[in-house]
């Protein structure tokens, strides 16, 4: 587990299962099952599983599913539970890890002894952490793709991606496309729509009420907002040239598309990991007490993301950061973030204390990341090809994006308890400090 390339996380409900990735243990052979973003499983029949490293079975998998060369960078294989997700290393040995598996719990999560004694974890194949958004946009296998396009659409789904109506609509719409066949007028109507919504939109985006109201909405007459809505970007779909039948059998443009969609949050392809923030002191007696989080953490930069919400809390990039994390045995884990901000109109240093058993992983995946990030640079660079002219606009992939206001991806700082300060600035200071770095 020691090392930047683990990545550990709060799983989502799709993971909520217990099942074993071992199906079979002999002297020598095991069946294993590795289960892909679709919930399929693919089984393989392996030799010396004990000693079998993380590598070798990404290899096995590759063969079976017959995916590209890109696949090696694009995926990673991940032990995932009801409690703890962890992103393997290469040299990993995924058996190894399993038998293990509770002192990781101990070690990482606060989970009840009864619930880490029933505790089980499966393998899985999911995008890799560290591919980069800029790779992703070269792929054209169709597995590869439609792999990529199961996951994302079941962390929309899961609302661990939090979106904004309108995306998730548009995102939903895709979905339809993919599963229902090209937009025909009147088929499917959003009354059929509704049947099925959440396969489409996130459960909070599909919430009815209860009781008399809801079942004289029932009979009939109008759809909601979420299934009109769905319907009304279903219609809007594009479809690529070609015959009728060409357009109804290839789904790549629709999954490219649905990533491409995806690229635009901040926080796509990151890894998640549970915390707890302080709440802002409020009412007569000053109350506070915390609220469950997740920190999401790309190559792009760490997103606090409120559970129960569903928005972003706090988004920064790693150069609008600080951080620091303190072990357990100084005190209580906690991963700190320093930023700039403001108090009442003065600039002002900002901390958000994370409460987590997971805060050295994750200090230590920010850390990596930053390390990938500018190592990457001088790449990205030569791929972009020589600088515009003066006063040329950038390319339409290097604008800034827009936000709608009141976005879910949007910073909401004013909703965070930090401790603010203001770094004194020393004037004219002797010159034995001026040498000091």
């Amino acid at each position: 587990m020691d090392g930047p390339e683990d990545s550990t996380g709060q799983p989502g409900p799709a993971d909520r299962s217990h099942r074993s990735s071992v199906s079979s243990v002999g002297a020598r052979a095991a069946d294993v099952l590795v289960y892909l973003a679709d919930d399929s499983m693919v089984p393989l029949a392996v030799e010396n599983l004990p000693s079998l490293s993380a590598h070798e079975l990404h290899r096995a998998i590759r063969e079976v599913l017959q995916l590209p060369d890109i696949a090696l960078d694009a995926f990673a294989l991940w032990l995932v539970s009801p409690l703890l997700e962890v992103q393997l290393k290469p040299k990993h040995q995924p058996y190894k890890l399993g038998r293990q598996w509770q002192e990781l719990l101990l070690r990482f999560t606060d989970a009840p002894d009864d619930d880490v004694a029933m505790d089980e974890p499966s393998l899985q194949f999911r995008r890799n952490v560290f591919f980069p958004k800029r790779r992703e946009l070269q792929i054209h296998d169709k597995e590869v793709l439609r792999l990529l396009y199961e996951e994302a659409k079941g962390n929309v789904l899961a609302s661990r991606y939090p979106c904004d109506v309108e995306d998730c609509e548009a995102l939903g719409a895709l979905v339809c496309r993919v599963q229902l066949g090209p937009y025909q007028p009147g088929q499917p109507t959003a009354c059929a729509l509704r049947e099925k919504l959440d396969s489409f939109l996130p459960a909070h985006l599909c919430k009815r009420g209860h009781g008399l109201f809801a079942a004289l909405r029932g009979r009939g007459a109008k759809a909601g907002t979420g299934e009109q809505g769905l319907l009304n970007a279903y219609r809007r779909v594009q479809e690529a040239a070609g015959s009728d039948g060409e357009r109804e059998a290839s789904l790549s443009p629709h999954y490219r598309a649905y990533l491409l969609k995806c690229h635009e949050l901040p926080f796509y392809g990151c890894a998640f990991f549970h915390g707890e923030i302080d709440k802002p002191a409020q009412g007569f007696l000053h109350r506070g007490g915390r609220k469950p989080v997740s920190v999401a953490i790309s190559l792009d930069g760490v997103h606090v993301i409120d559970c129960r919400e569903k928005h972003v809390l706090l988004g920064l990039r790693f150069q609008e950061l600080s951080w620091d994390h303190t072990s357990p045995e100084e005190e209580e884990s906690v991963l700190w973030l320093e930023f700039d901000g403001d108090n009442e109109g003065t600039p002002v240093n900002k901390l958000l204390k994370i409460y987590s058993k997971q805060a050295e992983l994750m200090s230590s995946l920010i850390e990596y990341c930053i390390e990938l990030s500018q190592a990457a640079e001088p790449a990205a660079s030569q791929e972009a090809g020589p600088t515009s002219a003066s006063g040329s606009s950038p390319p339409p992939h290097q604008r800034p994006q827009l936000r709608r206001q009141g976005s879910v991806v949007c910073s909401r700082i004013q909703h965070l308890s930090t401790i603010d300060y203001v770094e004194e600035v020393v004037k004219n200071p002797p010159a034995v400090q001026e040498m000091q770095f």
